[in-house]
Order: C-alpha cells, then structure tokens, then sequence
C-alpha cells in the first residue's frame, strides 16, 4: 500500500498511469483526526483512455481543475446518491444537478452515476436520483446518449 497526495502518479507498467486526484468531503479514521487526511478520487489512463473515479464528493472547483491539469475524460464515474438533506449532505455529496455540472465541467464525453440504488443512506427516496437526473439532464439539454 501507498499514500498519495493530491496530483501523485503511480506507473503500474507501461500501460496503466493513475492519478490520484482532489475530492470535496470531510475525513475521519479515529476520534480525533477530523479533517487530518485527504480525501480523493482517480485519473486512471491507460492506452490512450482515461477514467475518471470521482469517489465521494461534493461539488467544487476541482472537477474543472482535473480536467486543466490531466485533460477531460473518455468516461467519469460520478456520486449522484446519499445527497439530501441538502444542508447537511451538499458539502460531501452531489446531488445529480451538480453532477451534471460536474460532467460538463470534466468535459468528458460520457458520465456514468453511481452511489445509489443499493441501499437507502439519506431522505431521497431509493429511486430519487435517477429521476432527478433525468430532469438536470432535460433542463440543460444533456441527451442521455452523450451523458
């Protein structure tokens, strides 16, 4: 096992680069080591390709960041569950309306959501997000095939 800051690389072999890059959320292993480490997600490239892991997180500027420092990716795997209250869940998780910011933000060709609809952690209904995603997707106009 290794730690990586922000922006840290690893080589796997000649094929596979990832990156381990900024997330918004809070951080706690024990009692006393609230916001101590960083929380993140990946770059992962390989031939050509990039994948983007989002990981938990809540919406910021680090999405348009990633896409400024490593270029936007063939396909992201963003958060679009466990975000409400949205006073309570906005700083950690997104809800589908920022994921689609985020989606544009990255400039990937395809956004895939996920962290939902395997068990209920938050008041959306079990079914919410994906409904609530087919309506961020009409109201800008994202078609569901190039999102």
């Amino acid at each position: 096992m290794r730690e990586l800051d922000w922006w840290d690389e690893i080589q796997f072999n000649d094929t596979l680069h990832v990156t381990f890059v900024p997330a918004q959320h809070f951080s706690a292993r024990g009692l006393f080591d609230r916001q101590k480490s960083l929380w993140g997600g990946y770059m992962i490239e390989s031939r050509g390709r990039r994948v983007y892991f989002a990981g938990d997180t809540g919406y910021s500027t680090h999405f348009s960041d990633i896409r400024n420092r490593l270029g936007s990716p063939d396909i992201a795997m963003l958060g679009i569950g466990a975000y409400e209250p949205r006073w309570f869940m906005k700083p950690i998780h997104m809800n589908p309306a920022e994921a689609v910011c985020a989606h544009r933000d990255l400039g990937s060709k395809q956004s895939i959501g996920m962290h939902f609809g395997t068990f209920q952690l938050t008041t959306e209904a079990f079914d919410q997000p994906l409904a609530d995603l087919e309506r961020a997707r009409a109201e800008t106009g994202i078609r569901k095939e190039s999102s």
